[in-house]
């Protein structure tokens, strides 16, 4: 349709002279947006209490979403290599819009199935393609700077529920013509302004973003510096040829392990603190308390997004990872056997883990790119949000059932949650492990045509790598 011509990459090639620091604003205008998916439990009991069903049953809306972001960023990802980031930001703002939509027609006429389709499969759909739609773009934008190219956006997606979360009380106080807990009714009208919201944010985003012009480079960039660190190559693998080699998969555990140890805390958060100082029946940190803990761990995670992805640029992804791993087994360990001497320890303890977890996602695409290029690193790391999707059913999992053998929720203490912390430091050990072991990729499966370079479009070559 030539009405949608706009979305077409050849479309959003930036004129001389336009300034890169507009693309990480572009790329924040959707991950503020679908961030949203961090903020569920504003609601949660409202839905529950409307649709007369479990917690659990409403929980199931939260995973199916997460499931999808990382289903559709794996099956999409090719896809939003060839088509670019602004069809692919507009597909995203759709489907999230849209989610929110049928969601409040799910709400509105009592259907949860529709809830779970609105919400979890179409906005899910929404969520995987907003938030590998500007990674491409940015490392092509940043080559001097990928960490802190993609901190800067990734920072958003973290940060989302500090939006959305306040924003969602204050509609659902508005729209409530009760008192007490939020109805039905309010949480409909609430998704309808968030669908409506939101689309136009992230729109913006759409209107802004473009992808830098062949051959472009930042002023004063010397790409020799990059070749120095064995673990950058200079080199492009194609996406379904990096699914073929150790490193991506080492790299899938590397990435699910540090996830599934901090989901388990992020998860937990509130709950977890009043139980580590509840002492004989006595409640040493209130709901109000735990509530502000956990919001101090949303900073946490999004400062770790920025922060330590920045950092990676001077330290390195695989040592920055070693960080990441190491530094959080010994922190599970500290919170095992001393975290519930002080208060204090204990929230240090948790937002330096939780900016580790929030950073792990901001480094890993910059970590594919110095491993695969930037040719199809949209779609390679598309592929490996599977891990995400993985270690967002693990980690809850491992710590809930753990807790369950444990006692009865609200009367549990510090040592019914040393088992589940152990735990977490095996799979952090095992993470550990794996990044240790990641090295460079064989030249056997770089692209051979000197096309596939940075500013290259994928469908423009054919590779000509070991695919069979």
């Amino acid at each position: 349709m030539a009405l949608l011509a706009f979305l077409d990459r050849e479309h959003t090639v930036a004129p001389a002279g336009y300034s890169r620091w507009l693309i990480p604003p572009a790329a924040l205008a959707v991950h503020l947006c679908i961030g949203q998916v961090y903020a569920t439990s504003v609601y949660k009991e409202a839905l529950r209490e409307h649709f007369g069903t479990t917690l659990t049953a409403i929980g199931v809306v939260f995973s199916v979403a997460i499931v999808m972001l990382g289903l559709s960023a794996a099956v999409f990802g090719t896809w939003v290599e060839k088509v670019g980031p602004r069809k692919t930001m507009f597909t995203a703002a759709i489907c999230w819009a849209a989610g929110f939509l049928v969601a409040a027609l799910g709400i509105s006429t009592s259907q949860l199935w529709l809830v779970y389709l609105g919400y979890g499969v179409i906005g899910g759909i929404g969520l995987g393609l907003g938030y590998i739609s500007p990674v491409s773009t940015l490392m092509k934008w940043f080559p001097d700077r990928p960490g802190l190219a993609t901190g800067m956006a990734i920072m958003g997606f973290g940060g989302g529920a500090m939006v959305a979360a306040p924003l969602s009380r204050q509609l659902l106080s508005w729209y409530s013509t009760g008192e007490g807990t939020a109805d039905g009714t309010a949480v409909a009208k609430l998704f309808v302004t968030l669908g409506i919201v939101y689309f136009l944010v992230m729109m913006m985003g759409v209107f802004t973003v473009r992808v830098p012009e062949p051959g472009w480079k930042p002023p004063h960039f010397d790409a020799s510096k990059l070749k120095a660190n064995a673990m950058v190559t200079d080199a492009n693998v194609s996406a379904a040829n990096a699914i073929k080699t150790p490193q991506f998969w080492l790299l899938w555990v590397v990435l699910a392990c540090n996830v599934t140890a901090g989901i388990g805390i992020l998860e937990q958060a509130a709950e977890m603190i009043q139980d580590y100082f509840n002492s004989s029946g006595s409640i040493g940190v209130s709901a109000v308390a735990a509530a502000g803990f956990v919001g101090l761990l949303s900073v946490a995670n999004m400062a770790g997004r920025f922060v330590w992805s920045s950092a990676s640029d001077a330290m390195g992804r695989k040592p920055t990872y070693m960080l990441y791993l190491g530094a959080g087994i010994v922190i599970y360990l500290l919170l095992a056997t001393a975290g519930g001497s002080s208060t204090a320890l204990f929230v240090i303890l948790c937002g330096v883990t939780i900016s580790f977890y929030g950073g792990g996602f901001a480094t890993v695409p910059a970590y594919l790119k110095d491993l695969f290029g930037t040719y199809q690193v949209g779609a390679i790391h598309g592929r490996l949000l599977t891990a995400w999707s993985t270690a967002g059913i693990l980690g809850p999992l491992i710590v809930n059932s753990i807790l369950d053998s444990r006692g009865v929720p609200g009367q549990l203490t510090a040592g019914d949650y040393r088992p589940a912390l152990f735990t977490m430091v095996g799979i952090l050990a095992v993470g550990f492990i794996a990044n240790l072991l990641i090295r460079p990729v064989s030249p056997r499966w770089h692209e051979q045509k000197a096309e596939t370079s940075a500013s290259s479009r994928p469908e423009d070559v054919e590779p000509t790598g070991a695919t069979k």
